[in-house]
């Protein structure tokens, strides 16, 4: 870098021109890429949600299947525990044995009674989220597909620039490289604050390339000299003549 400071402005303007030349270019291939790359980064998030909500419903219809078989087991045991006990009410001696018995048959009925009506509850819960698994399977299937056909459009773009996006890359560090480092740092200042990239204009019909705004004729005669670096008052661009900027082209 050291040797950037003997450049003239009109190298100095030369070398950024190239630069905002070979910027532009890049832009177009992002413009051309769109929004693909955060699509395609959306719907990967989308889907891996998706799959951590299958999973979710996918142990939870476990854990509801799990509590079931727990209440036949309870069902079971009180049917055989109802079973001893009617057949203990046969050979009762007294009334107050009979109706400790049958006290005892009755909380066995009523258990069994509870436990499958537990058991309907917990069915329709697998019901609901046999259905909701279901809703989770087709939107992870259409996401895939949607995402299968934007990934396949983002490689398309990207096989067919990638060549000439890393050429340009390429180039344009060689050309930041020649630019002086506080012109380097205004010029990429100015670029982030337009949405067309655009730092280094030049003076197109009397008037200022990015803004449009007229530039007066001793000001562009001295845009013209090419001895000093001039602002656009409008928009802060930095201004060349027409001629200088139809000059360079990339190779």
């Amino acid at each position: 870098m050291s040797n950037v400071k003997e450049f003239s402005v009109e190298e100095k303007l030369t070398s950024l021109v190239s630069l905002q030349k070979i910027d532009s270019k890049l832009d177009e291939i992002k413009i051309l890429k769109g929004e693909l790359p955060m699509e395609v980064r959306d719907l990967e998030d989308e889907i891996q949600g998706l799959n951590a909500r299958q999973t979710r419903i996918e142990e939870e219809i476990n854990g509801i299947q799990e509590f079931i078989e727990q209440k036949k087991n309870i069902i079971k045991d009180s049917q055989a525990l109802a079973k001893k006990y009617e057949k203990q009410s046969e050979n009762v001696k007294n009334s107050r044995e009979f109706e400790a018995i049958n006290k005892e048959l009755e909380l066995a009925n009523l258990e069994v009674k509870l436990a499958e009506k537990h058991i309907k509850d917990a069915n329709e819960e697998i019901a609901e989220k046999a259905r909701l698994l279901e809703n989770a399977k087709k939107a992870i299937s259409n996401k895939d597909t949607t995402l299968k056909h934007k990934k396949g459009e983002l490689e398309k773009i990207v096989e067919d620039t990638e060549k000439e996006e890393t050429e340009y890359n390429s180039i344009a560090t060689g050309a930041r490289e020649k630019v002086d480092p506080r012109l380097l740092s205004s010029y990429e200042r100015i670029r982030k604050s337009y949405r067309n990239g655009l730092a280094i204009v030049p003076v197109l019909r009397d008037a200022c390339g990015g803004c449009f705004n007229a530039i007066p004729p001793q000001r562009q005669s001295e845009i013209r000299q090419r001895k000093k670096i001039i602002i656009c008052e409008n928009c802060g661009r930095i201004l060349i003549d027409e001629d200088l900027y139809n000059g360079i082209e990339l190779k």
